[in-house]
């Protein structure tokens, strides 16, 4: 399958793949979330980068593999007493999900994603691309890899 030509069967299910990833992260369910990843322990599962001028300099602020992405959401959701941190608001919306490629069961898309967090009186704003590679399990998909690239050049909060 050549990019932009994927059918729109697979791109409607890896869009509602990635629908039910968000509103796992919305709903603050974690422990379900870190479920959807791969068991590859020396792949990196996850990264998170702000977008530079050259590829080079990028800022990676997330590099996690599997076992580092659980012990965050261990960290996230109970952990030692008095080190939990509580959960916020948070709303995430995805367009423009595009499958670029399709051989066999592995499946790698991008998509936009804007969120919005609150907590402790603020609200945040966060724009991102994302790529993902997954593949079918189980009538649905595990992510072997996530790449999200922050659409903007800081992470200062603003207060609306």
């Amino acid at each position: 399958m050549t990019p932009g030509s994927a059918d729109r069967e697979l791109r409607a299910e890896v869009e509602h793949f990635l629908f039910e990833e968000a509103e796992l992260l919305d709903s603050w369910r974690l422990n379900e979330w870190v479920e959807l990843f791969t068991r590859t322990p020396s792949a990196t599962c996850r990264r998170l980068t702000i977008r530079t001028e050259t590829p080079r300099k990028a800022c990676f602020l997330v590099a996690d593999d599997l076992p580092r992405l659980r012990s965050r959401v261990r960290q996230l959701t109970g952990g030692p007493p008095g080190r939990k941190i509580h959960a916020h608001r948070r709303a995430a919306s995805s367009t423009n999900v595009r499958v670029t490629s399709a051989d066999g069961a592995t499946v790698r898309a991008t998509a936009n994603f804007l969120v919005h967090r609150c907590r402790m009186e603020r609200i945040s704003t966060f724009a991102a691309n994302t790529s993902t590679s997954s593949f079918r399990h189980n009538g649905s998909f595990k992510i072997a890899s996530a790449r999200w690239i922050l659409a903007q050049d800081t992470l200062a909060y603003r207060e609306r």
